[in-house]
């Protein structure tokens, strides 16, 4: 009987697709975690050289011409998608979807438990009907620097930008070691 041949070869070939798997999505949150940190960092002093040169005021034009233009870069140079989301988001185009939200709430139950928000990532492949994905998350804590606009006292000038700009903003009251949001991170895949 041909029967026991062809399960063996299913049987075997398991643990090597496994295998195969397990090493795509390391090599993948190896990747992500690198296109993570050059995204923040770039970020982060677009909005420092901002603070300096103008102050709050010139950071929120830099969240909101900038950041986009810095996300587009990593995203062309990484080959994966790069973003920034929230459960409380300034930018509608940020807003999370149900894996994200999902990821975010987990982040926020680990922190409650007392893990360090610098630790706090998550890493996984997602298949959906549209497909397979390699996702990876990693909070955003919010520091000195976010404060002074996304803190719970703004400054009226920077208030009225943030309402020219954001209309519909949800991203203030937060406090200092917060999670301000997350870096989010996707490739496509087509492997099994």
């Amino acid at each position: 009987m041909r029967v026991l041949p062809t399960l063996l070869i299913i049987f075997l070939s398991v643990p090597v697709n496994l295998q195969a798997n397990n090493d795509a999505q390391q090599q993948f949150e190896q990747q992500a975690a690198v296109a993570i940190k050059e995204f923040a960092s770039t970020l982060k002093n677009a909005l420092m050289e901002a603070m300096k040169d103008g102050g709050p005021v010139e950071s929120i034009a830099v969240c909101n011409l900038v950041a986009p233009t810095i996300a587009a870069e990593m995203s062309k140079k990484y080959g994966m998608e790069i973003g920034r989301t929230s459960l409380r988001v300034r930018n509608p185009a940020n807003e999370a979807d149900v894996w994200e939200t999902s990821v975010m709430q987990q982040f926020q139950n680990r922190l409650n438990g007392g893990e360090a928000i610098q630790k706090l990532t998550f890493s996984e492949k997602v298949d959906t009907e549209l497909g397979s994905s390699r996702r990876m998350m990693k909070a955003i804590p919010t520091d000195k620097l976010c404060l002074s606009c996304h803190g719970s006292k703004i400054a009226e000038p920077v208030q009225a930008m943030i309402d020219q700009y954001y209309p519909e903003d949800m991203a203030t009251g937060f406090k200092l070691g917060d999670i301000r949001g997350a870096f989010t991170v996707s490739r496509e895949v087509d492997d099994p």
